[in-house]
């Protein structure tokens, strides 16, 4: 064979050799990118085993959550970012610069209620909270704005408060010698600035979570005593939380310890949920009439009032969501992936700064056809409550009038428990941190009775006015409740 004639056999050799060459080297980069995802894949499995590695031995004594955060760092770091300050269209709360001094050595605090809504002061009228009254802040917060608020120079505030503001399950068990009730109630009657003694951290792990299970749990007796009397009157007996509910209802229970109404009960200020007869705005004014209890006088009409404080639970509870068993943590803390583990945001906020997982997980929409059908629930409801509010105080003004023409006592008694009703009625919504979207529909609801309850304390102020009874009014001829004025001023 000549030369010329070798040349083509020689490339096709060539070319032969580079083809095994190339498929050498693909199948060993495929078999490297197998054994690479396969490796990976295990190294998931065992993530997803081994949720989490432990770091330091837990115990029910440890309330500090940084020690918590080695073993759950992931947790911690959301729990960590719970000191931001971002608002929503009705809610959340942005940042305002001041002086620190040495009675208060914040730098940042909440925007002013009372500067955005003066009414508010109105309505409040002789109650520390038309002193100070501010946006919420997230859980990173919630003792020292305790702590700072000028209510406490304007009441003697007690321990209670301590309940919904502080890490208090070991200062409970340590005051009670190891029992949880006995410490609460010592601790309410102690003041305030003794309490806080006792106290070193905002809410912790171990307020929610069982140091050897991570169970959740329930650890506030306020909650304790309260569901059980719930439960008591929906003909459920002897019903205790950590033993009776379910994983879900705790996924809401652990939030309804705090986020809800309550009232300080007697000489002992026993923190107390008026949850005996129900827990929705008629049922727990029900209560409130039968007990006698009532929170302050106030100072421009003498009639004696109600505050309502953050009912959050109460509301949630009327609306679709609770319906359906979609639990607190389902949108306030929903679920996140981080490599194979799913872990619960502790970055406790929101649902609207979260939509996607907060929201897009049940709700198919875009974020922002969710975000606007959220805030056109929200702005209804604030409509309707600042048509409340002025119908409210349309009735304190008209009051005042009619005590200084001397107008007679059973006229202004019949208006002033008008007055209660309509304001009490009010602050369910104007307290409720959701305007209105927990429930929408019953949150107008309430808001329309508020301002009933307004329109009729008017005319009980007129001449032969009066005549009709207000829904939920005590019937005539029952016997009147028995009570005493409270002293909650100020926990929110």
């Amino acid at each position: 064979m000549t030369e010329p004639e070798k040349a083509p056999e020689k490339r096709r050799r060539f070319s032969g050799t580079r083809l095994v060459v190339a498929v050498a080297v693909a199948a060993a980069l495929a078999a490297a990118g197998v054994t690479a995802l396969l490796v990976n894949i295990m190294e998931r499995k065992q993530e997803a085993k081994n949720p989490f590695y432990r770091v330091v031995e837990l115990d029910d004594t440890i309330t500090d959550p940084a020690v918590w955060g080695k073993n759950f760092p992931l947790q911690y770091d959301g729990y960590k970012r719970t000191v931001d300050q971002q608002r929503t269209r009705y809610g959340g709360s942005e940042a305002v610069a001041r002086t620190p001094t040495q009675a208060d050595p914040r730098s940042v605090v909440a925007q002013s209620r009372l500067e955005e809504d003066p009414r508010l002061v109105t309505m409040w009228s002789g109650y520390a909270f038309a002193t100070d009254f501010r946006e919420e802040r997230g859980h990173a917060h919630m003792l020292e704005d305790q702590v700072f608020t000028e209510r406490q120079h304007v009441t003697q505030q007690p321990g209670t408060c301590i309940h919904c503001h502080g890490s208090v399950y070991v200062p409970y068990k340590k005051l009670g010698d190891g029992d949880l009730i006995k410490g609460f109630e010592k601790m309410n009657q102690m003041p305030f600035a003794e309490a806080r003694k006792l106290v070193e951290h905002p809410v912790s792990c171990i307020d929610c979570h069982d140091p050897t299970t991570m169970q959740l749990r329930v650890t506030r007796p306020g909650f304790i005593e309260g569901i059980a009397a719930l439960k008591a009157s929906q003909g459920v007996p002897d019903f205790r939380v950590n033993e009776h509910a379910t994983r879900q209802e705790m996924r809401t229970y652990v939030c309804g310890q705090c986020h809800v109404e309550y009232y300080f009960k007697g000489k002992e200020k026993r923190l107390t949920y008026p949850w005996a007869k129900g827990i929705n705005v008629d049922q727990i004014m029900a209560y409130y009439d039968e007990d006698g209890h009532t929170d302050w006088t106030h100072k421009l009409t003498g009639a004696k009032v109600l505050k309502a404080q953050h009912p959050e639970f109460e509301m949630y509870n009327q609306g679709i969501h609770a319906k359906s068993g979609v639990a607190c943590a389902d949108c306030h803390m929903p679920y996140q992936r981080e490599g194979a583990m799913k872990i619960s945001d502790h970055h406790v906020r929101s649902p609207l700064l979260n939509i996607n997982r907060a929201c897009q997980t049940c709700h198919k929409w875009s974020e922002a056809e969710l975000l606007d059908r959220v805030e056109t629930i929200q702005t209804r409801t604030f409509e309707t409550r600042n048509i409340a509010m002025d119908a409210l105080v349309d009735l304190i003004h008209d009051l005042e009038s009619a005590q200084k023409a001397g107008l007679p006592e059973e006229a202004l008694a019949k208006a002033r428990d008008l007055q209660k009703r309509a304001q009490f009625y009010l602050d369910f919504v104007e307290a409720e941190n959701s305007m209105g979207f927990h429930a929408d529909q019953e949150a107008v609801r309430i808001l329309s009775n508020s301002i009933n309850f307004s329109r009729l304390g008017q005319n009980a102020l007129r001449p032969g006015g009066g005549a009709s009874t207000a829904p939920n009014q005590r019937p005539p001829g029952a016997p009147k409740a028995t009570g005493s004025e409270g002293t909650r001023q100020g926990s929110r």
